[in-house]
Formats: structure tokens, sequence, C-alpha cells
């Protein structure tokens, strides 16, 4: 059974950081891109970014590009987002999720496995 558990999430004021973490764990495919995806209240899930298993290949909204930076160690089997100049907009809750090898990384229907989430608020 897969497992993919964020962390990291907290509340921080406007133009403030946060790194959010992901772990997964569990028999999920040998080789799999990863990304992240929030939900704010009232509104639909959204895509923030995403990264190839080599990492080679990053992708982002628009919303958030320039603020947000996405990673990932595979020797820890962890995908990170680095998030700076976080603004009221931002605050969400973040799920990160994985998908098959070679999956369409800005598709959320191309992920097979998902996060509970984690809490992310901006105040101002």
């Amino acid at each position: 059974q897969v497992q993919l558990v964020e962390s990291g999430g907290g509340l921080v004021q406007a133009g403030g950081s946060l790194t959010l973490s992901c772990a997964v764990s569990g028999r999920t495919f040998s080789r799999y891109g990863m990304g992240w995806f929030r939900q704010a209240p009232g509104k639909e899930r959204e895509f923030v970014a995403a990264i190839s298993w080599s990492g080679g290949s990053t992708y982002y909204a628009e919303s958030v590009k320039g603020r947000f930076t996405i990673s990932r160690d595979n020797a820890k089997n962890t995908v990170y987002v680095q998030m700076n100049s976080l603004k009221a907009e931002d605050t969400a809750v973040y799920h990160c999720a994985v998908s098959e090898y070679g999956g369409r990384l800005l598709d959320a229907s191309s992920y097979a496995y998902w996060g509970q989430g984690t809490q992310v608020t901006v105040s101002s």
C-alpha cells in the first residue's frame, strides 16, 4: 500500500516563506513524477508545481512562478516545495501526488496516489 505524508504547513505572514515536504512509502512505481496541488476554501483544486523523476524537468503554475521552487531527493523518497514571498491567495490545503513515469505532469488525472494534505495559511 502506497502512502504519501505531507509536512511543513503552518501559519505565516504575507511575504514570508515555508517549505513543504512529502515522503513516499510503500510499493509504488519504480520511477515516478511528483506534483503539488492546492485547494482553497470555496475554490477548485489547482495545479501548483511538478517535477520529473530525474529532476530535469519542472513545471509551475503561472501564479507561483518565481516564488516557488520544487525539488526532490530520490534517496529519501521525498519531494519538496520551497515557497517564498507568500501571499494571502496562497492560503490552501496543499497535496502532493505520484504520477507514473512518463505521465503528463500538468494533468491531475495522471496522478495515481495522493497525500491527505497540509494546511498553509498566509496572514495579511
